[in-house]
This record gives structure tokens, sequence and C-alpha cells, in this order.
């Protein structure tokens, strides 16, 4: 039976990282420091809602039906997801992920003073 892989440390809730990959088939083993993406961090909720409004194409009538849910909750549901996955539900601007900004600087990916106007929007 496969487990399910989590994205959340379960005693203090935070953001878990894989550091071994397997193959069954050869055994050939990498270990490394690997960052899950980001729906990996999602609740199960927040994960199912978003596979109900795939299936129903964003549709928000559908989704109230098959989610027994109003108008209102099903917007609420999807700012959250919004949320959760790092973004501003306006769309007006982007949110800024903290994390995101100190993984860049501490991978060199951009300078102090890059992070420094990020986190400062």
């Amino acid at each position: 039976m496969a487990r399910k892989l989590l994205g959340s440390c379960p005693v203090c809730s935070s953001e878990l990282k894989v550091t071994e990959l397997s193959c069954d088939h050869c055994e050939t083993k990498i270990s490394g420091n690997f960052k899950l993406d980001k729906f990996n961090y999602l609740t199960d909720e927040e994960k199912y809602f978003i596979e109900i409004f795939v299936k129903n194409r964003g549709n928000i009538k559908e989704i109230e039906k098959d989610l027994g849910i109003s108008y209102p909750t099903v917007r609420r549901n999807l700012d959250n997801v919004i949320k959760a996955l790092g973004y501003s539900p306006e769309g007006d601007e982007k949110a800024v992920n903290k994390n995101d900004v100190l993984e860049k600087l501490s991978q060199g990916e951009i300078s102090s003073d890059e992070a420094l106007k990020l986190l400062k929007k």
C-alpha cells in the first residue's frame, strides 16, 4: 500500500523536504535535499477542492452542486487555495512568499538588496 507524501511536519507543522529517492527496479538511491512543489503543502481539503474545481472546469455553479456549498463558500475556498499557493486572491499584485525569497537568497539566486525589495512589497 502506497503511503501519502507529507508536506508538513506532523510535530511542528514546518515544511518537510525529501532527502532520498529510490528506484524499486534497480535499487538505485539518490540522496540530497529536494524541495517539494507547492501542491504538496496544501491540506487534503484544499487538494480536494482543486480536484473538484478542475473537474468542473471552474464552473462555480457546478462546484456548488458537487460540494453542496454556497457561492460565497466556493469563493472563500478558492481564495484560501490561492493564498496557500503563495498568490494574492485579488490577482492585482503577487503576494510575496517570505520563505521563497529567503530560499532564493540562501541559494544565491538573488542579492540581499533584491531580497529586501521583494520583502518590502
